[in-house]
């Protein structure tokens, strides 16, 4: 139950559900379940500049998709969005232009 709290405090005080479970060890979803069965609304957050700007600069070094969202605190999905908008062009898994 602590740590149900600790998730509960966690998200309350401003860290996503990608944060809270790299931090418990558990998956997104199950964050965000966990969240809902206890009252807790879940707020529908987008990237700020910040992250998008600290995104671009990420995938553009190199890092996958994948990894970019880990560090930003959103899904390989939502950043693959964000830099098309922003005029980038997504690689393949072969590092190939898409």
């Amino acid at each position: 139950m602590q740590q149900v709290q600790a998730l509960i405090d966690g998200y309350r005080g401003g860290a996503t559900v990608y944060q809270l479970g790299g931090q418990f060890g558990i998956d997104r979803r199950t964050v965000s379940t966990v969240l809902k069965r206890h009252g807790v609304l879940i707020r529908k957050q987008g990237l700020t500049t910040e992250q998008i700007q600290e995104a671009i600069r990420l995938y553009e070094s190199g890092l996958s998709l994948a990894r970019v969202g880990q560090v930003v605190g959103a899904s390989a999905k939502t950043v693959s969005a964000r830099l098309r908008e922003h005029g980038l062009h997504v690689r393949n898994r072969h590092g190939q232009p898409r």
